[in-house]
């Protein structure tokens, strides 16, 4: 029941801070989702308590599964690869979303290279 509370805490969190305006906001967010995402998966992958997933250190019926633990292994290097990609982005794309732009010079085109071929 803990688990489950915890994955929803998660859940409900990276959901609000990923429909947040700000990126680095956003990259925690997805962050959050892939630590619920990697409990989904321990906690789908042990259904009681297991001993170590090791057979010369346990009894094979009481050993856990190695697969789950993988799976989660390899979601942790995944998801810490695409937080670094996407903070490199957020820090390169540092200018702010929600400033307007000034409009550009709104003079009429003469040259026909600016009006691709059409009559101005």
């Amino acid at each position: 029941m803990i688990l489950a509370l915890t994955i929803a805490i998660l859940v409900a969190g990276s959901t609000y801070l990923i429909q947040q305006r700000g990126m680095v906001r956003i990259v925690f967010g997805m962050s959050l989702l892939g630590h619920a995402a990697n409990l989904t998966l321990l906690a789908g992958g042990v259904g009681a308590w297991r001993g170590e997933p090791f057979p010369d250190r346990t009894a094979l019926a009481d050993a856990a599964d190695p697969l789950p633990q993988a799976f989660v292994l390899t979601a942790i290097v995944i998801a810490m690869a695409t937080t670094t990609i996407l903070l490199t982005l957020a820090a390169l794309g540092h200018d702010d979303d929600t400033v307007v732009p000034e409009p550009a010079d709104d003079t009429i085109a003469t040259d026909p290279v600016q009006t691709l071929g059409r009559a101005a």
